[in-house]
């Protein structure tokens, strides 16, 4: 049954190469780009020690600090193209954190190519279509992160077809390497991700191995100059030592005050099962955190500075606070960003 189903699998995306390869037509001449962006920031506690942190990925370091150099190398023709994706210093390494050698530099790498003018297959290492933030803070309101973008997967490696279903609504099914394995697939397991979209709104499902996520990203244009973005997420995993996961919501009002000049803020409530995570440390078990996330952002050409007050309040003693620890954090950030 485990050789029909390995090559049922082969079948299938051999099939898939096969009939991509197959069509005729003059394509347009392949069109190469450089595109990314660096960014460099300020940390600093308004309580605490002064090198406590919240359990959140990037952003996290104190005093004044590097984030990272991006690299997007892109090949467009009609049909087909490549992206690598490349990244430098701290922030990128956290986004890598799993390779090793040469590749961990690598954010993305993977090749695509149309099949019909609503299908397009995508073959490699991408980042992950679950949640509402992303690596690159370019693409982000808040320049620190959610406790759900940092417990969810980063990135995915494996291969997904893309369905454009109407003007509306869209389609993504996926046959991925367990979250983390990137370089590679060493255990022969493979996850099975799957996401549909309407109108902006984003459904999205995650499942292998004893593991399963939901996750709702979406967002609403309120008016001319607000907007209101959401996500909510639900993470779980069978294990023989005891099951566990996490759980969590979060709103993104974000307010456009001028053409240059928005103010967003993030508010989030996260959920810890038995553990899972380990944000809280010496295995308390269940525990929760809210956080609210206050972050200005002023455009200047290609260069975004972001003024960002953060304030971490969670339901155990987990944040270090001179000789002892505190249930809460207060903290400053000032970042700047270019994007090119």
């Amino acid at each position: 049954m485990k050789n029909l189903k390995k090559i049922t699998q082969v079948l299938l995306i051999s099939t898939v190469f096969s009939y991509v390869f197959a069509q005729d037509g003059d394509e347009e001449a392949p069109t190469f780009s450089v595109t990314g962006s660096v960014d460099t920031y300020l940390r600093y506690n308004l309580s605490n020690d002064f090198d406590t942190k919240p359990g959140t990925s990037f952003a996290n370091l104190p005093g004044f600090s590097l984030g990272m150099a991006n690299i997007i190398l892109g090949y467009e023709g009609e049909k087909s193209g490549f992206v690598a994706d490349l990244v430098y210093g701290p922030r990128g390494e956290e986004a890598v954190f799993n390779s090793k050698g040469s590749s961990n530099i690598v954010n993305q790498m993977y090749v695509y190519f149309d099949v019909g003018e609503n299908t397009t297959i995508t073959l490699g290492n991408f980042n992950t279509f679950l949640g509402y933030e992303v690596i690159s803070p370019v693409a982000n309101f808040n320049y620190s992160t959610s406790y759900m973008f940092s417990y969810g997967p980063f990135s995915h490696t494996g291969i997904k077809a893309d369905f454009t279903l109407s003007d509306k609504s869209s389609l993504m099914i996926g046959l991925l390497n367990p979250t983390d394995m990137t370089e590679s697939n060493p255990n022969d397991t493979y996850m099975l991700g799957i996401q549909y979209g309407y109108s902006g709104q984003y459904l999205n499902y995650l499942a292998g191995q004893g593991y399963s996520q939901i996750d709702y990203t979406g967002g609403f244009d309120i008016g001319e100059s607000f907007f209101l973005g959401i996500n909510a997420t639900s993470a779980s995993q069978d294990s023989p030592s005891g099951d566990g996961g996490f759980s969590g919501v979060a709103l993104y009002p974000q307010l456009t005050l001028s053409e240059s000049f928005s103010l967003g803020l993030r508010g989030e409530m996260f959920s810890d099962e038995n553990d899972f995570t380990g944000v809280f440390g010496k295995a308390l078990g269940d525990a929760d955190n809210t956080s609210l996330t206050l972050t200005g952002s002023y455009s200047s050409g290609n260069m975004i500075l972001k003024p960002e007050i953060r304030i971490d309040s969670a339901s155990e003693k987990i944040f270090k606070d001179g000789a002892g620890v505190s249930d809460n954090l207060a903290s400053f950030i000032i970042a700047a960003i270019y994007s090119f």
